[in-house]
């Protein structure tokens, strides 16, 4: 693979592959624009080396069909509106009048294609559409960790087709890998992962991973239920995955055997439903009423916590402490987020991700003082867990 700093663009059409999948409003505008904008570096670097680009991504489902609701034409409306170069619209993102379209592209220039999952050849991984592809680009940009993961014929196919010294991560993409390799590879110890969510089911292959990478893992949100009650603690009516009960008692077994220390929750914040009133007890985690549940972890967990991290150098936050989204049960979270904030002031490397995460980061406001806020979820967690992600594997095959 090249590095992309080493790349001469100058005159050359750069195919770059980026997560444009953004939400939209009812009226067809970009309501968060935070993707398009870590993409916009690697862009306006290609353009002011005298290269052109064409840009390609998917947004939404539309399960190999052309429906419109999926257009990407919205987000070619507003990046018109935040770079200062002509953007170009392609009505598909294959066949000849596409290819023209590239073709006629002079340096400065931007091409957007149309989603590409209206081809149903792009999910499919399809060696014949990745090649229609590769003839936009003289070089291939890979910017999209949000769909690293994904074998799909615009993330890893498509790369088959270039030249290895004519394909790289853009920069995003490699700010990305570096965060991650630092946290997981290179990082300094103590390293502690902090791992919450609702269920221990979408967690099992990251936390058994991290085993072999950590000092530390806490352990927050609804998942902590499941290993409270694994280890006979009375947790009420709170989330529950019964058939997971093993399942965490053997990696509490596991943690110990390999001597990583494991953090669950002491106390709970408790309500009689699901909704944003007022709590009905607080409550040892253990000793939940029986018509209650836990929403939030309690004063005495966020003190333990927070302890914990303000002793680490490198912290890996993936998932909330509890339902943040009611602001009655959102104390935990904030008060743990302030706690890596405060952890990276003093000098740890703190990387957090996943689509919960990074909304609460956002929430209180302490996105931009952590060390590295990753764009991708599901190739995060896929990473955490030890996965070869194609995007990553396809640019840096010899």
């Amino acid at each position: 693979m090249a590095n992309f700093s080493n790349i001469n663009f100058k005159n050359k059409r750069a195919l770059v592959r980026v997560d444009f999948n953004v939400p939209l409003n009812n009226n067809g505008k970009v309501v968060d624009d935070s993707r398009i904008k870590a993409a916009l570096p690697t862009i306006k670097s290609i353009l002011e080396s005298g290269g052109s680009v064409v840009l390609m991504s998917h947004l939404g489902r539309p399960n190999g069909t052309r429906n419109m609701e999926f257009s990407l034409l919205p987000v070619v409306n507003h990046l018109r509106q935040i770079v200062d170069n002509e953007v170009l619209f392609a009505e598909d993102c294959v066949g000849r009048d596409v290819l023209r379209l590239s073709e006629a592209l002079r340096p400065g220039q931007i091409l957007m294609l149309e989603n590409l999952r209206f081809h149903k050849e792009e999910t499919d991984g399809n060696d014949n559409f990745a090649l229609e592809l590769s003839y936009l680009g003289d070089v291939y940009i890979n910017d999209a960790f949000g769909t690293a993961h994904r074998a799909h014929a615009s993330t890893a196919v498509v790369a088959e087709h270039f030249d290895p010294k004519n394909r790289a991560f853009g920069l995003l993409m490699g700010a990305e890998v570096s965060s991650l390799e630092k946290a997981l590879v290179e990082g300094n110890h103590p390293v502690t992962a902090i791992i919450g969510g609702a269920k221990v089911s979408s967690k099992i292959d990251v936390l058994s991973s991290l085993l072999d990478k950590v000092d530390s893992i806490i352990i927050g949100g609804g998942m902590a239920y499941t290993f409270v009650k694994s280890l006979g603690g009375e947790v009420g009516s709170s989330l529950v995955e019964e058939d997971k009960l093993e399942v965490a008692e053997s990696l509490l077994n596991v943690a110990k055997e390999k001597g990583v220390k494991v953090y669950l929750p002491i106390d709970s914040v408790n309500s009689s439903k699901f909704a944003d009133i007022l709590p009905s007890s607080k409550t040892l985690i253990s000793e939940i009423p029986r018509l209650e549940m836990g929403l939030d972890i309690g004063e005495m967990t966020i003190d333990l916590f927070s302890g914990v991290i303000k002793d680490s150098q490198t912290i890996i936050w993936n998932g909330p402490m509890g339902v943040f989204e009611l602001d009655n049960y959102a104390e935990g979270t904030k008060k743990i987020g302030e706690s890596i904030v405060e952890a990276t002031k003093n000098g740890a490397f703190s990387l957090v991700g996943g689509g919960d995460s990074v909304a609460a980061a956002k929430k209180f406001g302490i996105a931009d003082k952590l060390s590295y806020v990753s764009t991708g979820g599901g190739a995060m967690l896929e990473y955490l867990e030890g996965k070869v992600l194609p995007g990553i594997a396809a640019i840096k095959e010899d």
